[in-house]
Formats: C-alpha cells, structure tokens, sequence
C-alpha cells in the first residue's frame, strides 16, 4: 500500500503568521506570485482577520449557543439582579466605549491611546456578551426608555445604593452614577492636546467608579454563576485600570474628579 500524502500544514498551530513581518520578509510578494505557499499565506491573513471580526461582533451569539443548549433551568425574569445588571452595565459599558474611541482617535499621547484602546475593545466584548445573555432569556437589551436605573440593587427598598449624585436611595435612579453629561461628551470631542488627555482621564476613572458598585453587587447577588463570573472581571479590570488612570491623570497634571 502506497502512503497516505501528506497533509497540509495546519495554520492554526501559528495564528500570528503575516501579523509582524518585518522587512526582510517577503510576503507580500508572496501573494502575487500564486506559489501554493503564498496562496496559504493569503488564507491565513484572512481567516486571522475574520476570526478577529467574529470574536468581537459574534460573542453574543457564542453566548446565546452556549446557554440554549447547556442552561435548561428558567432563564431569570425582569426584577432579578441578573437582568438588570445586564441591561444597565450595559448602557453604562457603551458609554465607556464612545469615550475611549473618542480618545483613541484623538489623543497624540501613544500611552493613553493604547488604555484607550483596551478599554474600548473589552467593554465592547462585554457589552456583546451581555447582549447575547438577555436575547436568551428574552428580555430588552438595554432598559426601557424613562424607566429608570438600579432598582434591581434595592432588595424591596432596603438595600441603598448610590443615586448617581453623590447621595444615597433604595430606588431606581435616572442617571447611574459615572455617567458623563452630554455636555462633557461635547466638551470632549472639542478639546485637543494635553487637555483632552486629562478630560478623559477625568472622565473615565469617575465613570469606573460608578460603575463599581453595580459591578460589585452582581458578583455578589445575581444567580447564574457566568453573570457572577463576568461581575468579578469588570471588578477586578476596572480597579486595575483605575489606579493607572489615577496615576497617568497625576503625571499630566490633572486631579480626579468627585467620585459619584
């Protein structure tokens, strides 16, 4: 018996194949020559890329999989603690997102560009995860418009929590604590240089505050075990980024802001 032929080589032992050539490299070249080399070269970058699209934009749909077909208890209702933390670390989370992209863009400081970037991209996972959570258990992806915030950390009104202004209640709140105005965000878009920096250091370590506490809560008190997972991360993630921000706000002059 004749043996098999070799298979091909398996581009996924070397999923940063094409990411970092340097110079000397010849890639490029590579794929326009159609050598069979070159059209695996051209494979890999795609799929690299593709794989990086669908890790961002389908990770609620992975979660939405992952829950039908392993979860066969009740998904949790509209007053649990599940529900909404998902709905309003959500809307908090996109918020975070439009102002490290702002930064991002903007910024000429690679430092803060770079934790711009970071809070940009895993907020956004976040925020998709969360999503894919409240399709399975069919509930609205972000609260209902004017209904309010937080109630699900009241415990029946015996539980306070922050009421977003530097006070206290054991009710739904209007604004979560953190939360920019839509005056700062404009102010934010407009300034440029050294003074952009420290508005969005300002602004995104107080928005990590506030959002610490509804964080907290959720690793504490949800019931799925992965809502309590990813409460945890946001806890210790933001704690981490809050003390660099704490410091690059320091070097550059500035001073935090009230904490909410």
């Amino acid at each position: 018996m004749s043996p098999a032929p070799e298979a091909e080589s398996d581009f996924v032992e070397d999923p940063d194949v094409g990411l970092d050539d340097g110079p000397d490299d010849d890639l490029d070249d590579d794929l326009d020559d159609g050598r069979p080399e070159a059209r695996s070269a051209s494979r890999v970058l795609v799929l690299v890329a593709a794989m990086l699209v669908m890790l961002l934009v389908g990770a609620a749909g992975g979660v939405m999989i992952t829950l039908s077909r392993g979860n066969a208890t009740a998904p949790p209702d509209t007053s649990s603690v599940d529900v909404g933390f998902a709905q309003d670390m959500r809307m908090h989370h996109l918020q975070a997102v439009t102002m490290a992209g702002i930064e991002r863009d903007r910024t000429t400081d690679p430092v803060l560009r770079g934790i711009a970037f970071d809070i940009e991209s895993t907020q956004l996972a976040q925020s998709s995860e969360l999503a894919g959570w409240l399709t399975v258990w069919e509930q609205p992806d972000l609260p209902a418009p004017g209904a309010g915030h937080m109630a699900w950390m009241s415990e029946s009104g015996t539980h306070a929590h922050s009421n977003g202004t530097g006070g206290t209640t054991t009710g739904t709140v209007q604004t979560m604590p953190g939360m920019a105005t839509t005056a700062e965000l404009n102010q934010l878009r407009k300034v440029s240089g050294r003074a952009l920096d420290v508005l969005f250091l300002q602004l995104m370590l107080r928005h990590h505050q506030g959002g610490l506490e509804m964080a907290e809560y959720g690793a504490q008190h949800a019931s799925k075990g992965y809502v309590r997972n990813l409460a945890t991360k946001i806890v210790e993630s933001q704690q981490a980024e809050s003390r660099l921000m704490t410091k690059y706000l320091r070097q550059r002059g500035g001073t935090p802001l009230p904490a909410p």
